[in-house]
């Protein structure tokens, strides 16, 4: 695992801009985590403030702690937030351990759904990641009722490895292979 990288190196597609979290991304962020479609797949709540504040430095720390974190993901037609998508390492207590391995996630706000950008990110990441950690299985966990994110994990390479309880919920665990 290449561990010299300290912050998010700017990724680009045609027609999005993936970089590292800034202060002035927290309202923008914030708000797609308040979204109904999109929260109700990791919780009944929408997400507060301090906790998505948490989560941002938490991204931004990943980077200094193990060399992979995550990007948010800009709209390069309107320089729009519309998403994130992070490479992190979460230490959830639930099985299977998925210890120094990476776990993959995203989020896109719900006006860019079904247009192919969430893909069109994570593809880019997972590009960056056979480069960078090549040696790494990489791991997901989908509510089972979020059809559309399950599609996109298989479109990237996971695959079903079981299902699990996480807080008491039905949860699904995909891995992808490594790359090296």
């Amino acid at each position: 695992m290449d561990t010299t990288q300290r912050s998010a190196p700017t990724l680009e597609t045609e027609r999005l801009l993936l970089r590292a979290f800034r202060k002035e991304d927290f309202r923008p962020y914030h708000a797609i985590l308040c979204e109904p479609a999109v929260h109700e797949h990791f919780g009944p709540d929408p997400m507060g403030q301090e906790e998505c504040w948490r989560r941002i430095a938490a991204t931004l720390g990943m980077w200094q702690l193990v060399g992979f974190g995550g990007w948010v993901v800009v709209r390069k037609s309107d320089n729009r937030l519309i998403g994130t998508v992070a490479l992190f390492n979460a230490w959830r207590d639930l099985k299977p351990e998925f210890g120094d391995d990476p776990e993959m996630g995203w989020i896109f706000a719900t006006e860019v759904h079904g247009q192919g950008l969430a893909g069109e990110a994570c593809r880019l990441v997972l590009e960056w990641a056979d480069k960078h950690l090549s040696d790494k299985t990489i791991w997901a966990i989908i509510a089972p009722a979020n059809d559309p994110s399950i599609r996109l994990a298989g479109k990237l390479g996971f695959s079903l490895y079981g299902e699990t309880d996480y807080h008491e919920e039905p949860t699904l665990v995909l891995k992808r292979a490594p790359r090296g």
